[in-house]
């Protein structure tokens, strides 16, 4: 808004009178257009002239209003009255300026809102003598203000304004909060010295970016204390300088953190599991947990394990980052145990099963003077949290955590390291127990699948594989004994099942069949039925195939060199031979008469193949050959490939390169077999078959008897 403009008559005798008349009329089109009304007081006669705008606008008309300071202090809101005429007197003492925004209170009552603007004009003595100038209504303009501001006063967000010399123009009630100040101690200040925090930090920086841009930009910063808080930030160029908006996200920020912080624990608690399941071999595993823990939870580490036997601990891993600090903490691990006096934390923790810690000189009063000393105190750790490793209601060892640089664990670290600790201790449990039960099935192996017979001439092998992802003891199972009047007895078979269960039923079963056939030379037809029959009467509810072959010889068969096998098969794979030429046969086709534990009255028939000396027969079950991606047929024309291949073998080499070949250490069923080569009876026993071996009361040879 401008001046009015007063125009004097120049040296060289004035403006002509057109040009003046000009110049007013267009000064009065702006001010109309405008809005604008003027004013002149005399101050020498005190009168006070309006035009007919500003008349209009204080509620007045030519008749009304009296041309006097008194009539406008009337129009005047009583609470502004003072402060404006002290504006209108510092003016006229200077001959200054005068500005000034007030309420005026029309007749009605109603109040609007003007802004006045104006200058005390001095006379030839130099005093003032005249205060012309301008008024304008902005109620309109102040109504606006007053809900922008009302709308930033009630903002949930920080607010404030920095004019083009960083200083702070508008502050609101929320920005107040945030910042620790109020409005007044900030309004003027320059931000860089009311918050030197701020000066060279991201906030300066981003700033001073959007200034210089003329874009908004948005960041997230933190600012130390007294504040220390986080805060998301949004600022925006104006023509005055910079608005910026800020909300605190400290919690939001520390919730984000805790997250990020849940989410590294779990990964590297499920690392740790992962490491741990990847393989029975606990104690391995365990020695690489070191390498997970530091540093996210330690500046360096090491795990020691109890020896199950002797309970006397071992340092079986260590882990530092740096290579060389790295080969001084693994000498120092294999120190420090013999070292360690019993108030140690890492003998403490272990003997109660609980966390225990130490800071360096604690620990170094401890240490025993020697190498484990000074490598510690070459080491230099600030702090040493031992953990232990717990297993079910026992210690089984130690995971000892070392601090550097002033660095100390939080409670949500510790909390972290003992289930890292839990979960180990746990492992080397679960395999202790494992091997436990693993040396427990294996003996009842033992004690179930006895070792053959050395009948004369006769060489028996057995084998037995259980499978890799069940017990060390299933369903199959083989067996070679002799019957009374001197015959030599093979049996494979197969109970349904992979485990304990399967197990305490095979034994039964075999039981059941050593009995029948040890007490009544019954054939194996007959050995077969009497089986179903007491499985029914006993109430063994299982099923399982077998297959019975019986060696006989009489002394004509003796002087040819032949012996006679009688077989029957309870729905079991067929026996093969290997002749004495290498050829390897089937002795059988498939058709097999119905399981056992089906049907008691079936009607069990036998089969006989005469053998030439020199043959060897081979009795298995389907682990041996039977495989997820092939059928049985295809498993059983590998068989033979390999047989005929290994058939020149002695019979002990011959079944562990068969069982090598067709399942690699790893069946996924259990395997049993039994082989018998029946070595020529006019020659002497080859060593290879060993010395000749026959329970009491049967006869060494039955076919010389």
């Amino acid at each position: 808004m401008g001046w009015v403009a007063v125009v004097e008559p120049t040296a060289a005798g004035g403006l002509e009178h057109d040009d003046l008349e000009g110049a007013r009329i267009r000064a009065r089109l702006a001010l109309d257009a405008a809005g604008i009304g003027t004013f002149d007081w005399d101050l020498r006669t005190g009168r006070l002239v309006w035009d007919e705008r500003l008349m209009t606008m204080f509620g007045y008309d030519p008749d009304t209003f009296a041309q006097t300071i008194e009539a406008f202090n009337a129009r005047l809101h009583p609470d502004d009255r003072l402060r404006v005429n002290e504006a209108l007197q510092g003016a006229i003492d200077v001959c200054g300026e005068y500005e000034a925004d007030y309420r005026i209170v029309l007749p009605g009552g109603h109040t609007r809102w003007v802004s006045a603007r104006g200058r005390a004009l001095g006379g030839p003595e130099g005093g003032a003598t005249r205060v012309i100038g301008v008024a304008y209504d902005v109620t309109a303009e102040v109504a606006e203000e007053a809900r922008v501001t009302r709308v930033l006063e009630a903002m949930p967000a920080g607010f404030y304004s920095l004019d083009a010399q960083w200083r702070f123009a508008a502050v609101n009630v929320e920005a107040e909060r945030l910042l620790g100040r109020s409005r007044e101690e900030l309004l003027g200040q320059v931000i860089w010295e009311a918050f030197p925090a701020a000066a060279g930090s991201i906030f300066e920086e981003q700033y001073r970016r959007a200034v210089a841009t003329a874009e908004p930009i948005s960041f997230d910063a933190y600012y130390p204390a007294p504040l220390d808080g986080w805060y998301e930030v949004r600022a925006w160029p104006t023509p005055d300088g910079l608005s910026v908006y800020a909300l605190e996200v400290t919690e939001r920020r520390r919730a984000q953190e805790q997250a990020e912080r849940s989410a590294r624990r779990l990964a590297l608690l499920a690392q740790v599991s992962a490491e741990l399941a990847a393989t029975l071999d606990a104690g391995s595993a365990v020695a690489t947990l070191p390498r997970i823990v530091v540093p996210a939870l330690a500046d360096w580490c090491i795990v020691s394990v109890l020896d199950p036997s002797t309970g006397a601990p071992t340092d079986v891993g260590s882990w530092h980052p740096v290579p060389e600090v790295a080969d001084r903490v693994a000498r120092y691990s294999t120190l420090r145990l013999g070292a360690l006096p019993p108030a140690a934390p890492a003998v403490w923790s272990m003997r109660h099963g609980q966390l225990a810690t130490a800071t360096r000189p604690e620990l170094l009063d401890l240490l025993l003077p020697g190498e484990a000393r000074d490598l510690l105190t070459e080491l230099a750790p600030d702090r040493v949290v031992a953990l232990p490793l717990r297993g079910r209601s026992r210690t089984l060892g130690l995971l000892s955590l070392y601090f550097e640089n002033g660095r100390e664990p939080s409670e949500e670290e510790l909390a972290t390291a003992q289930d890292v600790a839990d979960r180990a201790g746990l492992a080397l449990d679960n395999t202790r127990l494992y091997g436990q039960q693993q040396a427990l099935a294996e003996g009842l192996q033992r004690s179930l699948l006895t070792d053959p017979p050395e009948p004369d001439h006769a060489e028996i092998v057995v084998r037995y594989l259980p499978a890799v992802e069940a017990a060390r003891v299933g369903g199959d199972w083989y067996d070679a004994f002799l019957q009374p009047n001197g015959a030599t007895m093979l049996v494979i078979g197969d109970v349904a099942g992979h485990d304990t269960a399967a197990a305490a039923a095979m034994g039964q079963v075999r039981g059941l069949l050593r009995g029948i056939a040890a007490y009544s030379d019954a054939g194996p037809a007959e050995v077969l039925r009497g089986l179903d029959a007491a499985m029914t009467v006993l109430q063994l509810d299982t099923l399982a195939t077998a297959a019975i072959a019986r060696f006989e010889q009489t002394a004509d068969e003796f002087r040819r060199g032949v012996t006679r096998m009688v077989w029957a098969n309870a729905g079991h794979l067929p026996p093969l031979a290997i002749d004495p030429e290498g050829d390897v046969l089937v002795l059988a086709d498939w058709k097999a008469d119905l399981l056992l534990g089906v049907d008691p009255t079936v009607t069990r028939t036998e089969q006989v193949v005469t053998l030439d000396r020199g043959t060897t027969v081979l009795l298995y079950t389907d682990g041996l050959i039977e495989r997820r991606d092939s059928d049985l047929d295809a498993g059983l024309a590998r068989l033979r490939t390999h047989l005929a291949d290994l058939a020149g073998l002695p019979l002990q080499q011959l079944c562990d390169a068969l069982i090598e070949r067709l399942v690699d250490g790893r069946p996924e069923d259990d395997v049993a077999l039994v082989a018998v080569r029946l070595h020529r009876q006019d020659r002497p026993r080859p060593a290879e078959a060993g010395p000749n071996r026959v329970p009491d009361g049967v006869p060494v040879d039955p076919a010389t008897r």
